[in-house]
C-alpha cells in the first residue's frame, strides 16, 4: 500500500513510522493515532488517485487538516492519514465578486491576510486561525466568534470540490449565490466530518473590511441583561455587532492566574462581555476634527447612559489597536486556559438565547450532587447561543465522565439545545449521538454513509453511532 501510495504522490510525500508523529496525536493530545502511514497529495487528481488505491483495497481513509479538532476527529489506528496541507493554493480573489476560490490546505490566517490586501474579510475567526485549515473547518462546519453577524461555514461557503469514497471528484465550485437544481449536496458536504468525502477546494464568501472598530469590555448586573444589552446595540448600531462573548468571573479569574495577563477591570463582576461593533461606512468610521472615531464614540455614549441606567455596571472601550487586541487575546485563550488542568469534560452545547442563563443555572447544582469535589468554568459566544461548559473532576473516571456529559445534554435539551454546537462529533460525541438523536435522523444518516460509501472507509467510525 505505502509503495502504490509513494508511486501516486512521490516518496517523500508519504510518511511512515517516525516520520509520522507530528500526525500521531490530536492537539489536545485527547487521541493517539497509529496510521499505517501519511500521504500529502498536492492536486485533486493525485487526492482521487490515493481515494482509489485505498478503495481498491478496502485501506480505511482519514482526512487530516490542521488537526486542531477537539472531537477526535481526525484519529484513527492502521489507516491512511491523507493530509490537505500541500493543497494549499489561493487560486482566486474575486473582490467585486467578493469570494476567495482556495484549496482545502489553505490556512485561515492566511486567506485573512489575501483577503486584507482588497480591503475584504473573510469574517470568520477563532483562536486557531493560525493552523486550523480550510477543509478541517468546512468538515467540522465550524463558527468562531462572529457567527453572530456572518453565520458558520455553511452560509459562507458557495461551492465545495469533493473527492468521494470511490475516488470519483464531484464538482459543486459554484459561485453562484441562488442555485435551485436539486439537493444542497454542498450543504451535506459541510459539516460531515470527511466521512462523505474530501473536500479538496471551496468558493468562499468575502465581507467588506471594517474600516473601525469599537471593541469593549463591559461588566453588567446578570446574563438576561446582558441580552437585553445585545439587542439595545443592535438597534442602535443598524445591525452591526459582530461579537458578544460571555466570560463570567471564574474564567476571568481562572485567567488571571493561568495566563498572568490582567483582568479587565479592577473590580471583579460575575458576567463579563466583549462586544465588538464593525463599521464600514466612512461617516462611521473616519475619525473627526477632534480625532475620534464616530463608532467608538457612539459605543461610548450608548454605554454611559447604560451606566447611568444602571444596566451596565463597569465598561472600558478600546482606544487603539493595541488595547483591542489586549481584549481579543483574553478570548481566545479560552482553549490555553481549559486544557491547563486536567482531568475535565469538555461540552459544546447550542441553546436558545434566552435559556442560557438557565442552562447555567440547572447544570450547577447538577453538577454538584454528581460530584461535590466538581468545578465548572464556562465562556461562550453569547450572541448565537454558544456555550463551552467544562467541569472539572477530581481524577479520571469514566462513569463520572459519562454521567456529567448526559446531565449536560439532558438539561441542553430539556430547553431546546443541541449537545454539539460547532465542534463536530468525531469520536468523543457518539454516544450522544446514540442517546440523543432523532432515531429517523440517525437511519437517513446511515442510509446516506451507506449510499456513498459501501465499504464505509471514509473516516470510519466518526460521526455515525452503530457505523
Amino acid at each position: 500500500m505505502i509503495a502504490e501510495l509513494r508511486a501516486i504522490v512521490g516518496e517523500s510525500y508519504v510518511l511512515a513510522g517516525k516520520d509520522a508523529a507530528p500526525w500521531e496525536h490530536d492537539w489536545p493530545k485527547a487521541f493517539a493515532s497509529a496510521p499505517l502511514c501519511v500521504v500529502r497529495p498536492g492536486s485533486t487528481e493525485e487526492v482521487a488517485a490515493v481515494v482509489k488505491a485505498c478503495a481498491a483495497s478496502g485501506t480505511p481513509i482519514v482526512p487530516v487538516s490542521g488537526n486542531t479538532g477537539l472531537t477526535g476527529g481526525a484519529s484513527g489506528d492502521g489507516v491512511v492519514m491523507l493530509s490537505v496541507d500541500r493543497l494549499n493554493t489561493i487560486h482566486a480573489v474575486k473582490p467585486d465578486a467578493r469570494i476567495a476560490i482556495v484549496g482545502a490546505g489553505v490556512i485561515l490566517s492566511t486567506l485573512h491576510d489575501a483577503a486584507a490586501e482588497h480591503d475584504l474579510m473573510f469574517p470568520l475567526t477563532l483562536g486557531a486561525r493560525g493552523s486550523a485549515m480550510i477543509g478541517g473547518l468546512l468538515g467540522t462546519n465550524a463558527g468562531g466568534s462572529n457567527v453572530l453577524k456572518y453565520g458558520n461555514m455553511r452560509d459562507l461557503c458557495l461551492g465545495v470540490e469533493v473527492v468521494l469514497p470511490s475516488g470519483e471528484v464531484m464538482d459543486l465550485m459554484s459561485e453562484l449565490h441562488k442555485d435551485n437544481s436539486g439537493y444542497n449536496l454542498r450543504n451535506l458536504i459541510v459539516g460531515a466530518e470527511g466521512t462523505l468525502g474530501i473536500v479538496t477546494a471551496a468558493v468562499l464568501k468575502l465581507v467588506p473590511q471594517p474600516a473601525a472598530y469599537a471593541t469593549a469590555m463591559v461588566a453588567v448586573p446578570s446574563l438576561d441583561q446582558a441580552l437585553g444589552l445585545l439587542n439595545r446595540l443592535q438597534v442602535e448600531t443598524g445591525g452591526a455587532v459582530e461579537a458578544f462573548e460571555y466570560m463570567p468571573r471564574v474564567y476571568i479569574e481562572r485567567h488571571a492566574s493561568i495566563t498572568g495577563k490582567r483582568a479587565p477591570f479592577p473590580e471583579t463582576y460575575d458576567v463579563n462581555l466583549l462586544v465588538e461593533v464593525g463599521a464600514t461606512a466612512p461617516s462611521d468610521a473616519a475619525p473627526d476634527e477632534n480625532g475620534a472615531v464616530p463608532v467608538v464614540s457612539r459605543l461610548e455614549e450608548l454605554l454611559g447612559d447604560l451606566l447611568e441606567e444602571g444596566a451596565v455596571l463597569d465598561a472600558v472601550v478600546a482606544q487603539n489597536e493595541a488595547q483591542r487586541a489586549e481584549m481579543w487575546e483574553r478570548r481566545e485563550d479560552a482553549a490555553e486556559i481549559t486544557f491547563a488542568t486536567p482531568p475535565f469534560v469538555n461540552n459544546d452545547v447550542s441553546l436558545p438565547l434566552e435559556k442560557v442563563s438557565v442552562f447555567l443555572e440547572r447544570m450547577t447544582p447538577r453538577l454538584a450532587a454528581l460530584e461535590p469535589r466538581a468545578s465548572e468554568m464556562v465562556v461562550a459566544h453569547l450572541g448565537d447561543g454558544n456555550v463551552h461548559y467544562t467541569a472539572y473532576i477530581p481524577e479520571k473516571d469514566a462513569a463520572l465522565y459519562d454521567a456529567v456529559t448526559e446531565a449536560v445534554e439532558d438539561v441542553a435539551l430539556e430547553l431546546g439545545g443541541s449537545f454539539s454546537a460547532e465542534h463536530g462529533i468525531g469520536l468523543t460525541k457518539l454516544a450522544s449521538m446514540a442517546r440523543r438523536k432523532d432515531p429517523v435522523a440517525l437511519q437517513v444518516m446511515r442510509s446516506v454513509k451507506e449510499a456513498l460509501d459501501p465499504q464505509g472507509i471514509m473516516n470510519p467510525g466518526k460521526v455515525i453511532p452503530g457505523l
